[in-house]
């Protein structure tokens, strides 16, 4: 439970570290700019994660089982898991947090436990009881009345930003149930997992994404730029989240480990009130509670979280 909750909080720094960068001149110099510095940014953020992976595997001498599982039935789920977290999920987030905002990003896009446990059912047959059901959609009329927020005069981008998130759940949801498969054989460990993940990712993009985009210019000037330290600081914090978040996959379960994980909306809150100095209104705040409290209902056994003793 410790590796879950250390993952929303690195994740929650992470959110607003890399919202700094995409505030930063290489990314809103030009209209082309800022149309691809979501995937520029992601790109980069997943190939820094990638090698600072490769650093922490490396030291562990783990590097040659990873190429071991990559070859095996597990590893080729997680590259599936990679392609719908990475290109799908990490895109939208990043386009999100673009549009509206770090805080209502890391706020909506806390529903995807309650998604991940619905997906849970469909494939992986695990029922959900009458008051995850519930829970489930409390969290989706609190996204719904967040959408309502006045975000700005701009109402098309508000839209944009809301549809991205969404996108963004559904990613990491599907994300943690293939991981939580991928991770059952005994022969592949987390930090594996994370270092074929992320290098997936990273692939993606650099392969596919920038180059039909005509992204590479836009990269090489943020990887010369005063921008790229501060997107290598949001990799390192993202890497340590997404380690300890497959640490508590791994442990306690895909439900668990996302229901521990949403807290990284809080710490993104905090982190921008203390960093950015921004506001939150008290609407806001109980409209992310209700969302938070909706995804924890949604995603965890409420027998098992209470002691047997409590419960007798």
């Amino acid at each position: 439970m410790f590796d879950g909750l250390l993952a929303g909080l690195l994740w929650g720094l992470d959110t607003v570290i890399l919202g700094i960068a995409l505030a930063r001149t290489p990314f809103v110099s030009t209209e082309a700019a800022v149309f691809l510095a979501p995937f520029v940014s992601t790109f980069i953020h997943d190939f820094f994660s990638s090698l600072w992976m490769l650093l922490y595997t490396g030291v562990r001498g783990e590097f040659s089982n990873v190429l071991r599982a990559l070859r095996s039935k597990s590893g080729k789920f997680i590259v599936l898991a990679a392609l719908i977290g990475g290109p799908v999920g990490m895109t939208g987030y990043v386009l999100s947090i673009k549009y509206i905002g770090a805080a209502y990003t890391a706020i909506i896009s806390s529903l995807f436990p309650a998604v991940g446990a619905l997906f849970s059912y469909i494939f992986l047959k695990e029922k959900m009881k009458p008051y995850q059901l519930i829970g489930l959609f409390v969290s989706i009329g609190g996204v719904i009345a967040l959408g309502y927020t006045p975000g700005g005069s701009d109402t098309s981008n508000l839209v944009l930003g809301f549809l991205f998130a969404i996108l963004c759940v559904v990613g990491w949801a599907a994300e943690a149930v293939i991981i939580a498969y991928g991770l059952k054989d005994p022969q592949i460990s987390d930090s594996q997992a994370l270092q074929i993940r992320q290098l997936t990712s990273a692939l993606f993009y650099a392969v596919i994404i920038l180059p039909v985009l005509g992204g590479w210019l836009l990269s090489t000037e943020v990887l010369a730029s005063s921008t790229m330290p501060v997107i290598l600081l949001s990799a390192f914090f993202g890497t340590a989240s997404y380690l300890f978040y497959y640490k508590a996959i791994g442990k306690i379960g895909a439900s668990k480990a996302m229901a521990l994980n949403i807290t990284y909306c809080a710490w993104a809150v905090v982190f921008g009130v203390i960093i950015l100095q921004q506001t939150v209104s008290l609407r806001d705040i109980v409209l992310g509670l209700v969302i938070i409290a909706g995804s924890l209902i949604a995603a965890a056994d409420l027998k098992e979280l209470i002691p047997e003793k409590a419960a007798s």
